[in-house]
């Protein structure tokens, strides 16, 4: 079993450089959680106040991205880097950022530590992500278009709920057992939403949750979630030896951030590089390297728009 190779912060950096880079924070956390929520909140009001066509397309971009954002800053948190207390770090990690998207936290790291260990290592489970680029342009499309109407939503979030059921019944498990483990599984996300959902219907807003959270959450975020995917880790290339090109950097303007890579999610070498660093040190840690001429070693890229048309770029 290959175990992926690592890089250690003294071949890069000076202990004084690298003590403020991998310090936890008490604020920059918990800020950065409260800043996804109050774009959210924002987004939804505007949509709220005027409704129609296009304020109701950009809140569901914005607010599909701060789900995203969400999950970066749960993903933060299974690395133990959104506060440096560990309890305080896993409580807002699944409650505020895992539990609005129904991810859960201990799950993610179990899962996403693997990740780690075997980058682009036969064992690594996220391997299936990356390993079909590249694919054609009319391919890439297609798999756009299930994300935007609630296709991958389903298959991802919904059909395994159903599949439980399907499989509980021919195995003669109690339809009472099935049940209460699908129940277990969304507990998490219905915890979170119901309040909300009854406090909105109690105003007469009962239609903001499934088009403002709902529809962000099976339509936006699943796309943006499968374009992140493809510029962190397609065409690196299976087995890759070298751990400075376990993954790739996108460089990310302002638009790109609001919409499609929040929260310094585009750094992706950087985090792979050191995974305990905080998202929010990930662009310093960059200028960085790029000041110690580390570039040239890594995998980047000038642009998302440049690395999908890499990803797609197999003739038909």
């Amino acid at each position: 079993m290959a175990v992926a190779a690592r890089v250690k912060p003294k071949d890069f950096f000076t202990d004084a450089e690298w003590a403020p880079l991998a310090a936890r924070s008490s604020w920059r956390g918990i800020w950065l959680i409260a800043h996804a929520w109050l774009v959210i909140l924002a987004a939804g009001a505007v949509a709220v106040i005027w409704p129609n066509p296009l304020t109701i397309v950009l809140a569901v971009m914005i607010i599909g991205a701060r789900q995203l954002g969400l999950a970066i800053l749960m993903h933060d948190g299974a690395h133990g880097c959104l506060h440096p207390n560990q309890k305080v770090n896993d409580w807002i990690g699944h409650w505020l950022a895992g539990a609005p998207t129904n991810a859960d936290l201990q799950r993610y790291r179990d899962y996403h530590l693997q990740h780690h260990k075997f980058a682009q290592q036969k064992e690594d489970p996220d391997l299936g992500l990356s390993a079909p680029f590249p694919i054609t342009r009319k391919s890439l499309w297609r798999k756009a278009v299930r994300d935007l109407t609630g296709q991958t939503f389903y298959k991802q979030r919904i059909q395994p709920s159903i599949d439980a059921f399907r499989t509980g019944a021919k195995k003669g498990v109690p339809f009472g057992k099935t049940a209460r483990g699908v129940l277990k599984f969304w507990s998490p996300f219905l915890i979170f939403h119901l309040p909300i959902i009854v406090v909105l219907s109690a105003f007469g807003l009962w239609w903001v949750w499934p088009v403002l959270w709902l529809l962000p959450m099976a339509s936006w975020y699943q796309l943006i979630t499968r374009l992140r995917n493809i510029a962190e880790h397609a065409l690196v290339g299976a087995d890759q030896p070298d751990p400075l090109r376990h993954a790739r950097t996108t460089l990310a303007g302002p638009v790109e951030r609001l919409i499609l890579a929040p929260y310094y999610v585009n750094y992706h070498c950087e985090h792979h590089m050191f995974m305990h660093v905080p998202c929010w040190n990930l662009p310093k840690v960059h200028r960085l390297l790029k000041a110690k001429g580390v570039m040239d070693r890594m995998l980047t890229a000038p642009g998302y728009v440049t690395v999908l048309k890499m990803a797609s770029a197999k003739a038909t």
